[in-house]
């Protein structure tokens, strides 16, 4: 090869060693990396609490619990697919703690998301209640969760709650951050995750999963009610969800005993 050829080659490789280098450096950038996945938590929280909350509020007596099942599932889907390559697609403190144990998100992320998840929890909730009628939000307690009724439901609530949001938080880090497998289903898996848990668990407790999802109407319905059980349940399940990927399930990247060669 002629050393014109070879400095031609030399300068193309450099030119695309400098594009790449340049492309990082935007990937990477501070608003990137940890302004835009926050804000990206704060919307699809507000937009999927909002949807689920306004569901159980207009609920009627006929459908049960299918109308707040499909609502719930196909908003948390819906917004997966539109803004979970920004953020993750979290939208729940209980998944953001697994994601965060199976290394799917850095810790120092962690207070961010939930912070953000809440506030848009918040902002779902009072959202909800700025659009229904005075009788129906009342009616509903807000969309905050009544289920548990007696002291004596607390251990099967808190039960299904972990169990359930087990299912939730497996969905989500098998199917979204779990390299062998991941795929592009995921957001569907995800939100039907979400509609059996209601469809199976409603009567139990609430079927809630979801930290932010019980902390927004409960603040703007001022229900506080066994309101600890959505809290301790979902993350001892995104708890469970972690141990379980680091130490049994997860492919060789994630798991931290028994790789192989």
């Amino acid at each position: 090869m002629s050393d014109e050829a070879t400095m031609g080659n030399s300068e193309l490789g450099g030119g695309r060693v400098k594009e790449l280098t340049l492309g990082s450096r935007y990937q990477e950038s501070w608003y990137e990396r940890f302004v835009q996945p926050c804000l990206v938590e704060l919307l699809g929280s507000a937009l999927f609490i909002f949807i689920g909350c306004l569901s159980v509020i207009e609920n009627g007596p006929d459908t049960g619990r299918l109308q707040p099942a499909l609502a719930h599932g196909l908003a948390l889907g819906l917004v997966i697919a539109t803004l979970g390559n920004i953020s993750g697609g979290h939208f729940n403190p209980a998944v953001s703690l697994a994601a965060m144990l199976i290394g799917g998100l850095n810790l120092l992320m962690l207070l961010p998301y939930w912070i953000s998840q809440l506030c848009g929890g918040l902002i779902g909730a009072a959202l909800a209640k700025a659009v229904s009628p005075e009788e129906r939000f009342w009616n509903a307690t807000g969309a905050a969760f009544v289920t548990v009724q007696e002291h004596g439901q607390m251990v099967r609530a808190l039960g299904a709650e972990i169990i359930m949001t087990t299912l939730l938080a497996l969905a989500v880090c098998m199917g979204a951050i779990n390299e062998k497998t991941r795929g592009p289903l995921a957001p569907f898996s995800i939100g039907f995750s979400v509609v059996v848990d209601i469809l199976a668990g409603g009567a139990v407790s609430g079927a809630c999963m979801n930290p932010a999802r019980a902390f927004g109407p409960a603040v703007i319905a001022n229900h506080w009610s066994f309101h600890w059980i959505y809290w301790v349940g979902p993350l001892l399940g995104g708890l469970l969800v972690g141990v379980l990927i680091r130490f049994v399930i997860g492919d060789g990247k994630t798991r931290l005993i028994l790789k192989g060669r």
